[in-house]
């Protein structure tokens, strides 16, 4: 019996064809081996479905999560993987959602999408699908896990980021090595991927999105600081901070954080570099938060940590100490 694989389409660049008149719209899925001929000779079966509203990824939300999710669950037992057709401009938000959601996952989930669409003729997006769908069909290697597959690598989808709005190799994972390599051959680091549980599938749905993202800059005032942390029913922000997770020790700083923190307010610390972790109390400048409360985040990127203290704080509604502790651990692999 063939493997099966199951294309679950969102929207984005990828699903894209040029009409007679050069516009482009979102071609029909049951026409993909029509935008991608050499599927016909593949070794596994592939079926396809889509969102019931197609999206541009920059309209992503976390119910659009959910909906993706219910459909791995309700075919999760009727396919050996899973391929999700997805803008580029938020994958790796969604694939690090759906790394959260999925506890216990035993089969790939790859994310993968192209700069240019795939009824174009330099399109990139034909040699992403057909890697991602022989990766996904499992007969190569065994994925328990959220991957994205992007020009020939392919990476946890909780460690990556976008970096290139022109370049093919649009995807990076600079805190953790790339799981695959696509060549002549696909090659597994096979030492690097999450163990394949044995237990049951859960699949958490509830996200909790009164978050916000506050990136220091040399130069933020005390007003945009204190607006930020003051906004009405706020449960976490994200602080972008320097280098090891180092941020400003002036009064009215420590101030604000300390007042949030006393309303309730989780307060999570996120390098703004690319690669590196926060290191709490390395430097002076990381002390004082530490001692208010401050969560350090580690080597978590950005998109991992918006997402990951959604899920936790949908969670864990109400209990605010284990979200704290939960967020300094790691879940799916997203942090060393």
């Amino acid at each position: 019996m063939l493997n099966r694989v199951l294309i679950i389409y969102t929207g984005g660049t990828i699903g894209m064809v040029q009409d007679e008149n050069g516009s482009l719209h979102p071609f029909a899925l049951d026409r993909i081996y029509d935008a991608v001929p050499q599927l016909k000779h593949c070794c596994y079966d592939i079926d396809s479905c889509q969102l019931d509203d197609i999206i541009d990824s920059s309209n992503m939300t976390p119910d659009f999560w959910v909906s993706i999710a219910n459909i791995v669950e309700r075919e999760y037992d009727n396919y050996d993987g899973f391929v999700v057709l997805h803008g580029t401009d938020t994958m790796s938000y969604t694939a690090s959602a759906l790394s959260f959601m999925f506890k216990n996952l035993s089969k790939p989930v790859i994310l993968t999408g192209s700069q240019l669409p795939l009824g174009m003729l330099r399109s990139d997006g034909r040699e992403n699908i057909i890697c991602a769908l022989e990766i996904a069909s499992g007969r190569i290697a065994e994925i328990a896990e959220v991957c994205i597959f992007f020009e020939s690598h392919l990476y946890r989808g909780n460690r990556s980021t976008k970096v290139s709005a022109e370049n093919f190799d649009a995807f990076e994972s600079y805190n953790y090595p790339s799981l695959a390599k696509a060549g002549i051959n696909i090659t597994f680091k096979e030492h690097l991927l999450l163990p394949k549980p044995t237990v049951k599938l859960e699949v958490r749905k509830r996200f909790d999105n009164r978050v916000a993202v506050l990136k220091l800059f040399p130069g933020i005032t005390q007003a945009v600081v204190e607006s930020v942390l003051s906004t009405p029913d706020l449960q976490g922000v994200i602080i972008e901070t320097y280098g090891s997770g180092n941020a400003p020790t002036e009064r009215w700083f420590l101030d604000a954080l300390e007042h949030a923190i006393a309303r309730g307010v989780i307060v999570f610390n996120v390098t703004q570099c690319k690669a590196g972790a926060v290191k709490m109390r390395q430097y002076a400048a990381s002390c004082d938060m530490d001692r208010l409360g401050v969560v350090g985040g580690g080597d978590i990127t950005i998109e991992a940590a918006v997402t990951k203290m959604m899920y936790l704080l949908g969670c864990y509604p109400g209990d605010k100490e284990h979200v704290r502790q939960r967020l300094s651990q790691p879940l799916r692999g997203e942090m060393s």
